[in-house]
């Protein structure tokens, strides 16, 4: 027959147990069933024969309980609960499984159910954000990588020296004019050397450039043969004869339209025996200057 007090004197304070973990203030308990993680004897599953606890299984809570009916079978001495995922409903299905039970271990199962839920809702905020991943690295497989990029590095360098000294040889003609190459080399080379060709091009440019900047001369006054005084000469020739067509071209143009106002005016007023109307002659007025006497003349 079990019996608590028993128990929780051989295992308390005064011998030991294997799941006790002393420190300078205070004893905590390991055991997976303890509701509270304290050793002491309201909290000691081992030392209560009626006891009640909370345990989470991937992201679950179950209801955990144990009676001194049990006791003889180890095997099916804990009934396991599951617990809704809502709080208040799980809260509720605790207080109707353990209406009859103390009031402190009935407490104790609130309190711990609720301190779970909210690390689970922890886990799972950090678990939607982005974290850093850290991969570890053996020292071996540095080493090895660095010694490949070192080598690389030597074999560009080689590969890059080779195809300079081949390229100095081509334009010298060592080998004769046979070459066995691959012809994107050969291309890629003369693409280099127009980039080449071009950029000292415009150093040269540039350089005159400069080099005439600030300088003074003195020029003579341009004098003007007698081609290019014809030349004026035809000009002005054209000038004036374009001017006197003109001229005439408008002087028709007047005497048109006087023609057209006079016979509009005229129509309907044709002479009876069908002879056309005289045209009105030019009015010319005629002046004359009269040179004053001398006084001389006159008084004589």
């Amino acid at each position: 027959m079990q019996h608590d007090d028993v128990i929780w004197d051989i295992i308390g304070n005064k011998q030991f147990c294997s799941y006790k973990v002393k420190t300078k203030t205070q004893a905590f308990c390991r055991n997976e069933y303890n509701i509270t993680g304290l050793c002491n004897r309201s909290s000691c599953p081992l030392a209560n024969s009626q006891y009640a606890t909370i345990r989470e299984e991937k992201g679950q809570c179950f209801l955990y309980m144990k009676v001194i009916e049990r006791a003889a079978f180890p095997a099916k001495m804990w009934e396991k609960v599951k617990l809704c995922k809502n709080y208040e409903k799980a809260l509720e299905m605790i207080d109707e499984n353990l209406i009859y039970w103390p009031r402190f271990i009935r407490h104790k199962c609130k309190q711990r159910f609720t301190k779970i839920t909210q690390y689970l809702i922890r886990m799972r905020k950090l678990v939607l954000k982005r974290r850093r991943k850290l991969v570890p690295l053996s020292r071996k497989v540095e080493r090895r990588e660095k010694r490949k990029e070192e080598k690389a590095l030597i074999a560009a360098q080689l590969d890059n020296a080779i195809e300079k000294e081949l390229l100095e040889r081509l334009k010298q003609g060592t080998y004769g004019d046979i070459y066995n190459f691959p012809v994107h080399a050969f291309d890629r080379a003369l693409e280099q050397q127009d980039e080449e060709s071009e950029e000292e091009e415009g150093e040269e440019e540039d350089e005159d450039e400069d080099e005439d900047v600030g300088k003074r001369e003195f020029v003579a006054e341009e004098e003007l043969e007698a081609d290019d005084l014809s030349d004026f000469e035809d000009m002005n020739k054209l000038g004036t004869s374009s001017d006197e067509e003109e001229e005439e071209a408008e002087s028709s143009e007047e005497e048109e339209e006087e023609e057209t106002t006079k016979a509009s005016r005229s129509k309907g007023k044709s002479p009876a025996n069908g002879s056309m109307p005289r045209r009105k002659r030019a009015f010319v007025e005629i002046e004359y200057e009269t040179e004053p006497v001398p006084k001389s003349t006159a008084s004589l």
